[in-house]
């Protein structure tokens, strides 16, 4: 239901507003998952955006009342949020990633995967962060995965590939607010059709993983991102599988493969219940990702080659 400012004269304080968006969106069944958990949070980033004001805010500026104008602004914000179920992300235009900050729009997806904890860790013990390593982010969408490599892997070289040109124009907008042109490369491919001939320490991907019947029960908030980027496929294997297929190739020796499959995990192992893929933990929570050794991969290729020829 849309609202007036002249139906809310009572709401005064940033803290006023803040409880009544998160009062709003329990009411109005939100799903909360792009960013933050919960009905608070998110209305908390809304307004506090909206403001043009940050987590830092003392808490006793909560209690300052907002002008008319502002009003209108985070009534605009709110309202959108409940109304359209569209992600907080696509209405700030801002994301955070490994502790790093994003412009993303719905040309992407919005930045939440649980391999930031490995970035920030700089992949410790499989990587060695002062290393000069050679880094592949495949299906690099906002370019948050590379960008945070180069960032915590000061002396790699990170290559990015993507196949939506609109996504590349994002991770390009990100690339320089990061000033990181002379370390992050990135490439229009369908994964690594187009990329160049050589090897990496470290191959890392947020790929589609969604299936088709999972795709058609998603939130509402989901349908805002592009599809692009969240199916692939009857089982959502199909991306995954052309990566455990093609990316020997583009390992090195005792380098190592991160992928992430989320709540497909169960559909991956079904495709290749002969291969002992390690599954990673994450303390800030997370789950379906996994990781393989160049030996792994070499080990169990033919039955990776023998899917994809299937």
């Amino acid at each position: 239901m849309t609202m007036n400012l002249s139906d809310l004269n009572e709401l005064l304080s940033i803290r006023d507003w803040v409880r009544w968006g998160a009062s709003r969106f329990g009411e109005a069944g939100l799903f909360f998952g792009h960013g933050t958990d919960n009905a608070f949070d998110e209305s908390l980033a809304l307004v506090l955006h909206a403001l043009h004001l940050d987590h830092s805010l003392p808490r006793d500026f909560l209690d300052t009342r907002l002008t008319r104008q502002e009003k209108e602004r985070v009534l605009d914000y709110l309202q959108r949020r409940m109304e359209e179920h569209v992600p907080a992300a696509y209405i700030t235009h801002e994301a955070h990633f490994a502790g790093l900050s994003f412009y993303v729009n719905e040309n992407v997806l919005v930045p939440r995967s649980p391999i930031a904890e490995l970035i920030e860790s700089g992949f410790e013990p499989w990587l060695q962060a002062d290393a000069d390593l050679q880094v592949l982010d495949l299906c690099t969408g906002s370019g948050c995965i590379a960008i945070a490599c180069a960032h915590y892997l000061p002396h790699a070289m990170v290559d990015a590939s993507d196949i939506s040109p609109s996504a590349l124009e994002v991770a390009r907008v990100n690339v320089e607010r990061h000033q990181l042109q002379d370390q992050v490369n990135l490439y229009r491919s369908d994964l690594f059709e187009e990329l160049p001939e050589q090897q990496y320490d470290l191959i890392v991907s947020n790929p589609p993983y969604v299936s088709m019947e999972e795709m058609q029960a998603l939130p509402d908030e989901f349908q805002h991102e592009p599809a692009l980027g969240l199916e692939a496929g009857e089982d959502g294997m199909d991306i995954v599988a052309r990566i455990l297929c093609e990316g020997l190739r583009y390992l090195k020796p005792g380098g190592i493969m991160i992928v992430e499959v989320g709540d497909s995990m169960g559909h991956l192992m079904a495709r290749y219940p002969q291969v002992p893929f390690l599954w990673l933990d994450f303390e800030r929570g997370g789950h379906g990702v996994f990781l393989l050794t160049a030996e792994r991969l070499q080990q169990y290729e033919e039955f990776f080659l023998e899917e994809c020829e299937s």
